[in-house]
């Protein structure tokens, strides 16, 4: 009996779902800026995986899943990038603020 491939990337699919959300939420939140800069490189490689799984199968199902993991793979990866940089300007150090001058 052969399993379709279209099964097998759905398995995938909602596993990577799945130890994706417990490794996230288990993350203490010193941890979590340096795990969301990992995550959007690690998601700039899931892009080239789902256009490959999008690209070369033949269900149309499956083009569907790997149409939608492409966009959600850009999402994760564009919103995270903003996220980060966001999250890094709080540490950044303010500038003192100019006294203000006095009319005569």
């Amino acid at each position: 009996m052969e399993v379709s491939h279209t099964l097998t990337n759905l398995i995938i699919f909602v596993l990577a779902i799945y130890v994706g959300y417990h490794v996230v939420w288990t993350v203490t939140p010193a941890l979590h800026t340096p795990l969301m800069a990992v995550t959007n490189a690690i998601s700039a490689i899931i892009i080239v995986g789902a256009m490959l799984a999008a690209g070369l199968t033949e269900g149309l199902l499956a083009q569907v899943m790997g149409t939608a993991a492409v966009a959600l793979a850009a999402v994760n990866v564009f919103g995270g990038f903003l996220v980060t940089q966001r999250m890094l300007e709080m540490f950044k150090k303010k500038e003192p603020k100019a006294p203000a001058k006095e009319d005569k």
